[in-house]
């Protein structure tokens, strides 16, 4: 729901935060720093700085919040807090906007304590958000789906229950690293020539990136007890970026009959920015129009506010640098803009699928959303789609062509909410370099 940590108006006292790109005070995502080689800590990203929760905890600043509050803000990961009931995230939120706030009757005393409270974040380690216990990719994006079914299935590039049930598959939660960590190339299996099904084992030649969203569990759910639609959203603590590498090549030798294995758990690379569901209250939209010819869902996966507001408008786009473009001083070039709005699967939908056998979420798990590419080629969210499969090289402002990923190249994921009437926010971004 909106409240007055939405209002466009308002401002924190902390330098450089008014019309910030990313982290305004009305964003106020959460993630997990350090400095130093010291302790994990909880921060709050706001401007170009960091807020230390713990230091805020032990100055006094956070005795209005409940024991478990208080708690998770001293904890060196976001699991405590994702574990929050929802009514008691957004008192939290309530509460680090007031210290943040540059309306705040206790303003000046908080601003006084700013040399204890806040860290620059150039100078932190950003970690990963969580203790992911379990890791879920789903494949909610049905351009992306729509278009990789076309290279290899032409004339039935869905498969028949795509649009009756969120589709999914396990992946490895231990691969998961935060932005800022190498990726190396992995080695597999691989067909030796097209439609040869003889393999080598080598490394990947078409090692490519998927655009998608992080999706961060909350509360969760016992075993044996599915989440209702209805209350499905409440288990969605936060969102980030996600991208969820994958080697084409030893993914197309090895992912029948059982779906996705070494040519996915190599690598995934998350924001370390959690924004909070929330700060994308504004920017909350009806999920992508089912067509006239698209069958009824089941009734578990139909829920009226669902349809009228559970699906996110949020701007995300793909960047490419290569070593040689850096040599070159060129800025990297941006491979897809595409919007969260084209997922065909709402979040909630995602969650309500996940625990319908009984399934039981746990706070931090992670979920992706599946490539989210737009119906265009201007939003191919992969170099699959970018490329026909591999088969139409694109240019690069240094004169390079690319199928896939080389060594050297990075890839970074960025994304925004805007609105009129409301401050831009931003996730901050995933970023990943490749090395052999």
């Amino acid at each position: 729901m909106l409240d007055h940590t939405h209002v466009p108006a308002a401002a924190s006292w902390v330098d450089g935060t008014r019309g910030h790109p990313d982290f305004p005070i009305q964003n106020l995502p959460l993630g997990v720093f350090r400095q130093g080689g010291g302790t994990p800590r909880v921060g709050v990203a706001i401007g170009d700085q960091v807020l230390d929760t713990r230091a805020a905890v032990e100055l006094g600043l956070m005795d209005g919040l409940d024991p478990a509050s208080r708690l998770a803000l001293t904890a060196g990961a976001l699991n405590d807090w994702m574990a929050l009931p929802p009514a008691a995230r957004t008192a939290l939120r309530h509460a680090v906007f007031a210290l943040l706030d540059a309306d705040h009757p206790g303003r000046a005393r908080h601003a006084s304590l700013a040399g204890q409270l806040l860290r620059q974040q150039a100078q932190c380690e950003l970690l990963l958000p969580a203790d992911v216990g379990d890791y879920t990719d789903f494949y909610a994006g049905i351009h992306h789906a729509t278009q990789v079914g076309r290279l290899f299935r032409p004339n039935s590039p869905l498969m028949p229950n795509y649009k009756h049930v969120p589709i999914a598959y396990h992946g490895r939660a231990s691969s998961i690293r935060p932005s800022g960590s190498p990726v190396r190339r992995p080695t597999g299996q691989v067909r030796t020539a097209a439609g040869v099904d003889v393999p080598a084992l080598r490394p990947s030649a078409q090692l490519d990136f998927e655009l998608e969203l992080a999706i961060w569990i909350g509360p969760g759910n016992a075993l044996g007890a599915p989440v209702p639609l209805a209350a499905a959203a409440d288990h969605a603590a936060g969102y980030g970026l996600l991208n969820d590498w994958s080697a084409r090549d030893i993914q197309a030798w090895e992912y029948q009959p059982l779906g996705p294995f070494q040519g996915k758990n190599f690598a995934s690379t998350v924001s370390p920015w959690v924004v909070t569901a929330d700060a994308l209250a504004p920017f909350r939209c009806a999920p992508m129009a089912r067509g006239g010819d698209d069958p009824e869902l089941l009734p578990y996966l139909r829920d009226e506010a669902d349809a009228a507001a559970g699906g996110l408008s949020i701007a995300l786009e793909a960047w490419l640098s290569t070593a040689r473009m850096r040599e070159l001083a060129l800025g990297p070039c941006r491979l897809s803009a595409s919007d969260a709005r084209h997922l065909y699967w709402t979040p909630a939908q995602m969650v309500a699928q996940h625990t319908l056998g009984g399934c039981n979420l746990r706070p931090g798990d992670l979920l992706g959303s599946g490539t989210i590419s737009a119906p265009d080629d201007s939003g191919h969210g992969s170099l699959l789609e970018l490329t026909r499969g591999g088969t139409r090289p694109i240019e690069l402002p240094s004169g390079e062509t690319r199928l896939f990923l080389e060594a050297g190249d990075e890839i970074a994921l960025t994304a925004h909410c805007r609105r009129d009437g409301f401050a831009r926010i931003g996730f901050g971004e995933s970023r990943a370099r490749i090395i052999d």
